[in-house]
């Protein structure tokens, strides 16, 4: 395969990348388009995309892609062919190894049993800290992907390079936008378990903020060469950026202390996509309402994935404005976690009805709320590809 040496131009697009590129830009557009559905149901990804029973496992590009192709993809920012293959039927089958949110029987990091609060505290100051500073010494080298000792110049440019490449693999119809490069703090709850981070968190405040600082200051570095890659490379200006931080009853933590602990911290470390008129969208998953604003002042303009049964108000949001006083992106999906798996394919038309109906007028994009695991009914997914290509040919027209 020739590697692409620019981003796909406009003039280049086909039909359904051109709709992707004019939403991203939130001009009127007489269509919505849609992006990626992360069907995985390996079963149905074969039929839809034509491809024989068990090719999959084979070649799960090729399917992968023919069926994006099928469901009329118009943009795919996050790749994931391979990951299917780590689930069958009744879920995850291959042995996936239990992690410290994932019923793991014992955490023990660097020699440290994490066991309690202390633990964690005990782990951070000696390991997590002190490594912290070193990456920041060291910027370069984690974001040359696998280069060592390269300038910033380098570092953007081997950015550039992979997203080239995966677009040369989308090809002319679906366009590729950045996905995985916004770096912000993080709650460390993926390392040390819920309870004892958690817990960790409201007993140490003042360690957790040392933490969210120096995560700050690297993500600040790292995000710089991310934007100038954006801006050098002319990729599209828009990114998502995923951390869970609610379940369905609200925010993880305190959203107050949040207000002190993180989101100075945060607002810090996206500061250089600002300053390159990148737009960042945020990922839901739970009820984030709390958080919503707080995240449009800090400088999100835009939302995707939404659990409406756990209180995210997508009626509200899609009538917030940005900080500035524009219209936010929204990338609207049909229920994952209710309609798809538990409704009708009449309910799946519904939602997607009721979603344009009170999505912004631009910058909407339509799929499902997140990745739709088997189980769901065939007819249910018929429903979902059917009524986006019915909104991709007649917009809001009804």
């Amino acid at each position: 395969m020739t590697q692409r040496q620019t981003a796909l131009t406009y003039e280049e697009a086909g039909k359904g990348a051109r709709l992707a590129l004019d939403t991203l830009e939130m001009k009127p557009t007489r269509g919505i388009a849609s992006w990626m559905l992360h069907v995985m149901d390996i079963a149905y990804l074969e039929k839809k995309s034509g491809h024989a029973p068990g090719s999959y496992r084979g070649d799960p590009d090729a399917v992968y892609l023919d069926f994006q192709r099928a469901a009329g993809t118009c943009m795919i920012d996050q790749y994931l062919a391979d990951n299917p293959l780590s689930m069958g039927v009744h879920g995850f089958e291959c042995g996936t190894e239990r992690s410290a949110t994932t019923g793991a029987e014992a955490v023990v990091l660097d020699g440290i049993a994490i066991d309690s609060p202390e633990s964690v505290v005990e782990h951070m100051e000696r390991f997590v800290l002190p490594a912290l500073d070193t990456s920041i010494a060291e910027t370069n080298a984690t974001v040359c992907r696998g280069l060592t000792n390269c300038d910033d110049a380098q570092a953007a440019a081997s950015l550039v390079r992979e997203e080239y490449r995966m677009q040369e693999l989308l090809g002319p119809e679906i366009l590729k936008v950045p996905y995985g490069i916004v770096r912000f703090p993080a709650l460390r709850y993926g390392a040390y378990g819920y309870v004892n981070y958690l817990t960790a968190y409201l007993v140490y405040p003042d360690v957790m903020e040392k933490d969210f600082a120096l995560q700050a200051r690297l993500a600040e570095k790292q995000n710089a060469i991310a934007a100038r890659a954006i801006t050098e490379g002319r990729l599209p200006k828009v990114l998502r950026s995923d951390h869970d931080m609610a379940d369905s009853r609200g925010t993880l933590v305190d959203v107050r202390s949040l207000d002190r602990l993180w989101f100075p911290h945060f607002a810090r470390s996206i500061e250089p996509f600002l300053r390159a008129d990148i737009r960042l969208l945020w990922h839901c998953d739970g009820n984030l309402m709390e958080m919503t604003p707080r995240l449009i002042e800090a400088g999100i303009s835009g939302f995707q994935g939404f659990q409406y049964e756990d209180g995210m108000d997508y009626e509200r949001i899609c009538r917030m404005r940005t900080r500035d006083g524009d219209p936010l992106m929204i990338w609207a999906g049909v229920s994952v976690t209710r309609t798809l798996p538990f409704g009708t394919a009449d309910d799946v038309r519904n939602e997607l009805a009721w979603l344009v109906e009170n999505g912004p007028k631009t910058g909407l994009f339509l799929g499902a709320s997140s990745s739709i695991t088997p189980g769901v009914p065939w007819e249910n997914l018929d429903a979902l590809i059917e009524g986006l290509a019915y909104y991709r040919r007649r917009g809001r027209v009804l």
